[in-house]
């Protein structure tokens, strides 16, 4: 175990995870069904670690590339973005309990999207399994202690000051979305 790959590591994940600049996300799913922390943390660590050690295999498996995978996450995160910037309803509510809007869309794509599986994929070719792991870890802790404080950011925040929020992230989202779109769909298309 090597604490500076371990450091490096959590911090490339948390940037691209980048839980903090989820928080209107993560409201916006909160005001429309409650969520449940410990179940969406969960799920983004199996999800993630899964594909630390299947990712590629598994794309290959089903005959989708990384960056098919890629362009696939940014159309999604493309309309949550656009859910929150003209306050429409694209996702259908399917009256689930909470374990539905904590897996769909909370844990997949938000937290663990195409952006921080394809970095794992990345990072795996430079960083020692064990020490993306406890990369990875470390950040469900953060994402843990933001989905448990995200009523308390909201009462922070207040009604105007979420709604602000929502629709300035809701841009970065949407160009985000396009610059992942963008980067892997001229590989797409190009010609073989």
């Amino acid at each position: 175990m090597d604490f500076k790959e371990t450091v490096s590591s959590f911090l490339v994940l948390f940037a691209v995870i980048d839980v903090l600049g989820a928080i209107p996300l993560i409201i916006a799913i909160k005001e429309r069904t409650d969520i449940r922390p410990g179940l969406a943390t969960l799920v983004t660590a199996v999800i993630m670690i899964s594909f630390l050690f299947l990712g590629e295999s598994m794309l290959r498996f089903v005959g989708v590339d990384v960056k098919s995978f890629a362009v696939a996450g940014s159309i999604l995160m493309a309309f949550i973005a656009f859910e929150m910037l003209l306050g429409i309803q694209i996702f259908k509510d399917d009256d689930a309990d909470t374990a539905t809007a904590s897996v769909v869309p909370l844990a997949f794509p938000l937290l663990a999207g195409a952006g921080s599986l394809t970095t794992i994929l990345s990072i795996r070719a430079e960083y020692q399994t064990i020490n993306i792991i406890a990369g990875i870890l470390l950040n469900m802790v953060v994402v843990f202690i933001v989905l448990r404080s995200v009523n308390t950011i909201k009462k922070i925040l207040g009604p105007v000051g979420a709604k602000i929020l929502n629709k300035v992230f809701g841009i970065i989202l949407l160009a985000i979305a396009v610059k992942l779109f963008s980067a892997n769909a001229r590989d797409l298309f190009a010609p073989q």
